[in-house]
C-alpha cells in the first residue's frame, strides 16, 4: 500500500547547528497533517478528529534546536498513529482480518480504544466508518512508526556518543484536570514511572522551574509516563527519560484548539526549562543509583 505520506514527511528531526547538551526533546502527539485518505475514512468532522492532538506542543519546545538540543516532532496526527504505544498494540474489532497472537490485543490501552492505531478520539468518539485492513496497519507501523523510533534512537545514541549520557524529554499536553478533594488540580504532571526512568535531580530541577513560574505540579498521577518513557528510560545505562504533561488551558482553547494569550508566556517558560536542562550537568549523575519499580 502506498504511504499516506509519500508526498510529504511524516515527521521531522530538527537538529541544532551544534549539539551543546545530551538532551533530546520529543513531541510525538502534536502532528496536525491529516492525509486526505484518512479523512475520507473517518466519520468525524475536522475539529472532532483533532481532539486527541497535543496541539502546539512542538511549537512550545521549538526553541530547543536554537539553544543546542534536537527536537523530534511528528507531523502525522495521534488519531492516525500513536508513536507512544507498543508497535503492534491493536484492537481486533477494528480490522477486517483476524489478528494473530503476535499482536497485543488485550492491553488496557486497546480496551480503551487507544492502541497504536486508535479506535476513538477524546470523549470516546469512534474514528472510522468501516473496518481497516492489516495492510493499512502495516503501512502505518512499518512505514512510519518504526522509522520514527529509529530516528529517536539515533538522537539518543548521538547524545550518548558525544556526552556519555542522554536525557529524553517526552513532551505532551493534557486536558484540564479538575480539583480532587483537598488536592489542587495540577497544571503540569511529570512522569518518571515512579522514580525509575530518570535521576531524582532531573525531575526535581524540572519541577522547580514550573513551580517558580507559579504552576502547580504533580508527579506520576495521573500520568506516570508512556511507552517512550518506559522503553528508553534506562538510567542504569546512562539514558534518562522524563514525560512532561502541560495542561492545555494554560495556552490554548480546548474547544477550538486555537492559541490563547497564554501561549507566548508558556513558550517563554519552556525556553527557561530548555536552558535549565541544557545547563544541567547530566554526566555527574552517571553513578547515582536509581530506584527499581515494583514488579
Amino acid at each position: 500500500m502506498r504511504s499516506d505520506y509519500s508526498d510529504r514527511p511524516a515527521f521531522e528531526t530538527v537538529r541544532p547547528r551544534r549539539l551543546l547538551a545530551p538532551v533530546v526533546f520529543n513531541s510525538a502527539h502534536s502532528g496536525r497533517v491529516y492525509p486526505e485518505r484518512f479523512l475520507a475514512m473517518t466519520r468525524l468532522d475536522h475539529l472532532s478528529i483533532r481532539q486527541s492532538e497535543d496541539a502546539w506542543v512542538d511549537e512550545l519546545f521549538m526553541r530547543a534546536p536554537h539553544l543546542g538540543a534536537p527536537l523530534l516532532r511528528a507531523h502525522f496526527p495521534r488519531a492516525y498513529l500513536d508513536a507512544n504505544r507498543e508497535p503492534w498494540e491493536l484492537d481486533p474489532e477494528m480490522f477486517a482480518e483476524p489478528l494473530s497472537d503476535r499482536f497485543n490485543t488485550t492491553s488496557p490501552r486497546v480496551a480503551a480504544g487507544l492502541g497504536t492505531i486508535a479506535r476513538v478520539v477524546a470523549e470516546n468518539k469512534p474514528i472510522y466508518r468501516e473496518r481497516l485492513t492489516l495492510e493499512d496497519a502495516r503501512m502505518r507501523i512499518e512505514g512510519i512508526y518504526h522509522p520514527y523510533h529509529t530516528a529517536l534512537q539515533k538522537l539518543l545514541a548521538d547524545a550518548m556518543s558525544a556526552f556519555g549520557v542522554a536525557l529524553l524529554v517526552d513532551c505532551h499536553s493534557m486536558p484540564r484536570i479538575t480539583r480532587s478533594g483537598d488536592r489542587p488540580a495540577p497544571d503540569v504532571v511529570l512522569g518518571d514511572r515512579y522514580g525509575t526512568t530518570c535521576a531524582p535531580a532531573i525531575i526535581d530541577l524540572v519541577e522547580t522551574v514550573f513551580v517558580a513560574a507559579g504552576l502547580k505540579v504533580a508527579r506520576n498521577r495521573p500520568y506516570a509516563g508512556g511507552f517512550s518513557t518506559r522503553t528508553y528510560g534506562r538510567p542504569q545505562h546512562g539514558v534518562h527519560a522524563l514525560q512532561i504533561e502541560i495542561s492545555r488551558h494554560l495556552y490554548m482553547s480546548e474547544v477550538t484548539l486555537t492559541k490563547t494569550a497564554g501561549f507566548e508566556p508558556m513558550r517563554a517558560l519552556m525556553e527557561k526549562l530548555i536552558l535549565a536542562l541544557i545547563g544541567f550537568d547530566l554526566a555527574a549523575l552517571a553513578a547515582v543509583p536509581i530506584a527499581r519499580a515494583a514488579e
